[in-house]
């Protein structure tokens, strides 16, 4: 008995630090992140992205691959709150990890980078594909683009790609415009078209294509123009989110330090975009920017404050919900005028757009509709970049009861009319019949 509590006790000495950072609804930036490297040296041809990463306050740890020892969980508590692929090669994964452990382990709400190359194995096309884009099935393809590419290639076969084709969202690359082009070099990937979760970042010119560099082209390339994707991100239901791209050079120190001009271009940056553009991508992706919170979702009649059990049919009343944004460090008021609640049974009988006073809270009042049964409080907030909310909360509303209806109804009047002329009538004719000669 002594012994068990001896192993007891040191199991959840081992598992402590890990329990107390990890993510969680009141800080949701993820803090301990394995990263699983092709070779170590990467660590360093790529440090100024990782040193990035660090200076955030975020805890790498950096595994092989192909490490026996590694492990995503531990007596059934995840031991990372996110996970970076940048083993492109890799053809099986040490440890208790595959391509399956990955699925759950996004499933379960964390998140993940995927970064191949020209040599990326089937392993991390498998992974790549269960996330919703297709790499190209040629494993010698490349991008090339003839028109976009960066000067210094010119006598090259321009597969060093400088695009500027970003995705317009401030929440997701941040708010400072990216004015320098940003260099990839690598495979290109298509979306799957039947899922709507996916998006793309960074989008090759109209002019690009994927195909073998080092050989003729005898059959029309399958990826062509913009429909190609370079870097593309998913936030998933659960909001988990990924980052998948096809160059892990794009992350590389040289990469970052390299000049750029774009052919046909007049204009030389002395530094590319790819540490900008990198930089404010993984800030959205491991929850800096862009996570919402709603919390007191309240309800109760107009002039009063306690939530009641019920409403009746034409009450007033009072609908509120506070929202904020998670800035990387604390909870923000969340500002936007495009919030709505539903007062929904089958169907929304009510759809209202909520008002907010700029510090958080949204609120909005409305009639009770003359429809009874039980109705439900809905807010669907789905808005490019930022964690979506599902709020629900039911509430039953009954009819007037015998006594609650007014004495006399005002629309009733016309039947009291037709009763009272009838009655009348009728006496009248009688009288008549009667006493007439």
């Amino acid at each position: 008995m002594g012994k068990l509590w001896v192993i007891f006790v040191a199991s959840i000495w081992i598992l402590l630090p890990f329990l107390c950072n990890s993510f969680s609804p009141e800080t949701p930036t993820d803090r301990r992140i394995l990263v699983l490297l092709d070779d170590f040296a990467i660590k360093s041809s790529h440090s100024l992205y990782f040193n990035a990463l660090k200076s955030r306050g975020f805890d790498l740890d950096f595994k092989l691959a192909d490490d026996p020892k590694i492990a995503l969980q531990r007596y059934g508590q995840y031991l990372y709150d996110a996970l970076i692929l940048f083993c492109p090669s890799t053809e099986r994964f040490g440890g208790s990890i595959d391509a399956a452990a990955i699925v759950n382990f996004v499933d379960s709400g964390h998140d993940l980078i995927i970064a191949a190359d020209a040599n990326a194995s089937d392993l991390i096309r498998e992974v790549a594909t269960e996330c919703g884009v297709d790499f190209d099935e040629d494993p010698l393809a490349m991008i090339i683009d003839h028109v976009s590419y960066a000067a210094s290639e010119t006598e090259g076969d321009h597969t060093l790609i400088a695009s500027d084709d970003l995705i317009k969202s401030d929440v997701i690359l941040g708010s400072k415009k990216i004015d320098a082009p940003v260099l990839f070099k690598g495979i290109g990937h298509s979306l799957n078209p039947a899922n709507s979760l996916v998006l793309k970042v960074l989008s090759a010119s109209p002019s690009a294509y994927s195909a073998n560099p080092k050989s003729k082209l005898s059959t029309p390339p399958s990826l062509t123009g913009s429909s190609i994707s370079l870097v593309s991100v998913v936030q998933a239901r659960n909001n988990a989110r990924i980052l998948i791209t096809g160059s892990l050079s794009m992350f590389s120190n040289r990469f970052f330090r390299s000049g750029v001009q774009k052919a046909g271009s007049p204009t030389k940056h002395e530094k590319s975009g790819n540490e900008q553009f990198l930089t404010e991508l993984s800030k959205w992706v491991f929850h800096e920017r862009g996570h919402l919170k709603a919390v007191n979702v309240k309800h109760h009649k107009v002039g009063e404050t306690e939530e009641p059990a019920l409403y009746r049919i034409n009450d007033e009343l009072v609908y509120s919900v506070e929202i904020y944004e998670w800035s990387g460090n604390s909870w923000e008021p969340y500002v936007a005028n495009d919030v709505q609640v539903q007062f929904y049974m089958m169907s929304p009988y009510v759809l209202k757009t909520l008002s907010n006073d700029k510090k958080g809270l949204y609120s909005t009042s409305f009639k009770v509709p003359d429809v009874y049964g039980v109705f439900q409080f809905k807010v669907e907030y789905q808005r490019l970049g930022y964690t979506s909310l599902s709020l629900s909360k039911q509430i039953p509303v009954r009819p007037y009861r015998h006594n609650e209806y007014e004495r006399f109804i005002p629309a009733a009047y016309p039947y009291y009319g037709a009763a009272f002329s009838m009655m009348a009538g009728f006496f009248i004719f009688s009288f008549v019949h009667l006493y007439s000669k």
